[in-house]
């Protein structure tokens, strides 16, 4: 039996009426297909309409607001120069066209575009095929009486040779008016199952936007203005949307968008380009179908920059109305934020993501000064000192109360703001040891904005803290699905503390596979492997780590002391590095206790873990959770310990 997708099997179903041929080309009006010597060539639905556009007028030039009236909506661009560049582009690329030397499609500057190829008469059948009847008579002369019908009206005697051409201008003109009543019905078709497709959508993923600037140091600003669009948009209900972290690794990387779906585990692309020039922005979107690979809306914006959280939220607004057919939840604060200071906000942040917490907090600090009533940049300011106390970067009783007044601030300038509670929720965690209250705010954060990725990972850690394992891990996961490269070792950490090292090391492994870089994926994989006895694998685990980190040195003294003494020559080589790391600056006693935990020297152990109790070292709320302490469970003075600190005691 014949395939269906046959070239001569297909030509035969479809009306020459709606078929447009250009050299090995041929247009299927009524299916919306492009192909080229009978193989279908993928073109997605905005670059084929704008192809059957410039075939309707072959030879002619389509201006750029024709183009604009015919292919958008009128309510849809504001500013359509990027879509147009990209379906023109599209176009050529399925053409196998140039710009430079162009065969098909003409540019012609601030004008518009031409056809310029030959038509193979399409529209109209073939003479050497079709012209005859079935008698073998030709269909001119069959159609004679009509034509001289028609001719009639005109005038009484008519050549035969006026006839034809009137015959052929009568066809010519039947044709093209079915191809255009055939490209209406192919745009309206196209336009019904882009909204079908649009409504099927239930995750997306943000792509880095596209900094048109030409100045590399506005990167901040495109990232930030494409971190504020997902955190708008991840406020909807019905939208799964993947974080920042790790839509970010495909920035610069122009890869099939049905592969970067494919990979994020979304059926939603949403990609474009931030123009800055200092007073205007201009932003421009597209909303593609990844399953279908189909262009389902588009738009684009130009606003004063003193606007862009309006902006922000207006373009949130319209893509989850888009997808889902729902309105976001209603924004509490509208104040006015001056450009010059969410500059320095966005400066912050993408600062602190690059680990140059000093900048960031120098950044956070300016928008303050700039804008008093700015409660992102006290949140900002928060997670700074939290943040920084939590890792050890700073000491504990400096850090943590300037975080708590920050974060209280950035409350009581915005209650709506989901990052104000997720700092107030770290702070009542490892500040305060308050682990009611942090579920409370961490509750509310993920109320506000069920995608925030972050508030999961923190309540992961609250619940913990309260020995409510199963829901500790199923919030890690959530987690991991948001956003599966922030923090990619967060599941198996959360596996670890509860004594799963097994599924912990599955899981673990699994990471690697996509992100065989992350040296914190591979700590965490030690901790898995020494829990369950293999040294070994443990041992080239850590010293992977070590190298990826670029310390090829203590990855060679690791090695050496594993051959040396085993596990416990590997332990005793760690507790001399840390003590040489003190002699040059901070160390958390809980780091100190740990490395003597590990090497046997419980006492030491113990006074190090008091000294982090008079410090108020953050992560003391995880000390029944540290794999090093497991040793000082049955110790009458960590149970005592323990029970300062208030936490319930672990089985």
């Amino acid at each position: 039996m014949a395939s269906p997708l046959r070239p001569e099997m297909r030509s035969s179903s479809v009306p020459s009426s709606q078929r447009i041929s250009f050299e090995r080309f041929e247009v299927d009006l009524r299916s919306g297909e492009l192909w080229k010597s009978g193989h279908r060539i993928r073109l997605q639905a905005q670059p084929f309409q704008l192809l059957v556009l410039l075939l309707e007028h072959p030879g002619e030039v389509v201006t750029r607001e024709e183009v604009c009236r015919q292919l958008w909506r009128s309510n849809t661009f504001v500013d359509f120069d990027h879509g147009l560049a990209a379906a023109v582009n599209k176009v050529r690329e399925a053409l196998g066209d140039s710009a430079e030397s162009p065969r098909f499609v003409e540019t012609l500057p601030r004008r518009g575009y031409r056809f310029i190829g030959k038509i193979e008469a399409a529209n109209a059948t073939s003479p050497s095929k079709s012209n005859l009847s079935p008698s073998g008579t030709n269909s001119a002369q069959a159609a004679e009486p009509v034509h001289q019908g028609i001719e009639s009206r005109t005038t009484m005697v008519a050549s035969p040779g006026r006839q034809r051409r009137n015959l052929r201008f009568v066809l010519v003109l039947g044709a093209s008016l079915a191809a255009m009543l055939g490209a209406v019905f192919v745009r309206r078709s196209i336009e019904s199952r882009a909204a079908v497709r649009a409504a099927s959508i239930r995750s997306i993923a943000v792509l880095p936007l596209e900094n048109l600037s030409g100045n590399p140091d506005r990167e901040y600003f495109t990232d930030g203005m494409t971190d504020e669009l997902i955190t708008e948009l991840a406020r909807t209900k019905r939208l799964r949307v993947i974080s920042k972290t790790s839509v970010m690794q495909y920035k610069g990387v122009h890869r099939p968008l049905k592969e970067i779906a494919r990979e994020l585990g979304v059926d939603g692309i949403l990609e474009g380009s931030v123009l800055n020039d200092g007073s205007k922005v201009r932003i421009t979107v597209q909303l593609v179908h990844a399953p279908s690979d189909t262009h389902v809306w588009a738009k684009s914006y130009i606003r004063d920059s003193r606007d862009l959280l309006v902006l922000q939220q207006e373009l949130a607004e319209n893509v989850a109305k888009e997808v889902s057919s729902a309105a976001l939840p209603a924004k509490v604060s509208n104040r006015r934020i001056s450009g010059e200071a969410h500059d320095a906000y966005l400066r912050g942040r993408y600062d602190w993501y690059m680990g140059r917490y000093e900048t960031a907090r120098e950044s956070f600090e300016k928008a303050i000064q700039l804008q008093p009533d700015y409660a992102a940049a006290y949140s900002g300011l928060a997670d700074y000192y939290t943040g920084a106390a939590v890792s050890g970067f700073l000491v504990p009783r400096d850090a943590l109360p300037k975080g708590e007044a920050a974060a209280q601030k950035a409350l009581q300038l915005d209650d709506s703001a989901e990052e104000a509670h997720n700092s107030m929720a770290g702070t009542y965690l490892f500040y305060r040891w308050n682990w009611k209250a942090a579920e409370k705010e961490s509750l509310r954060v993920i109320e506000l904005n069920p995608n925030f990725a972050e508030g999961y990972h923190l309540y992961g850690y609250v619940l913990l803290a309260l020995n409510r394992n199963d829901e500790a891990v199923e919030a890690q996961r959530k987690a991991q699905e948001l956003d599966p490269f922030a923090r990619p070792w967060g599941l198996g950490y959360a596996l670890n503390c509860v004594g799963k090292y097994k599924e912990a090391e599955i899981d673990l492994r699994q990471r690697l596979e996509a992100l065989p870089k992350n040296d914190r994926v591979r700590y965490e994989l030690v901790r898995s492997y020494l829990a369950q006895g293999r040294e070994n694998e443990a041992m080239e685990e850590f010293a992977e780590a070590l190298r990826m980190e670029g310390d090829e040195k203590s990855a060679a003294e690791l090695r050496v002391a594993f051959a040396k003494g085993g596990n416990r020559g590997v332990q005793e080589w760690r507790l001399a590095q840390v003590k040489q790391k003190a002699q040059k600056g901070y160390v958390s006693p809980m780091e100190m206790a740990s490395a003597y935990a590990r090497v046997g020297q419980d006492d030491e152990a113990i006074r190090w873990l008091e000294k982090a109790y008079d410090d108020h070292v953050p992560v003391l709320v995880r000390i029944q959770r540290e794999l090093d302490l497991n040793r000082l469970h049955r110790d009458p003075r960590f149970r005592a310990l323990v029970k300062r600190i208030g936490l319930p005691e672990v089985d």
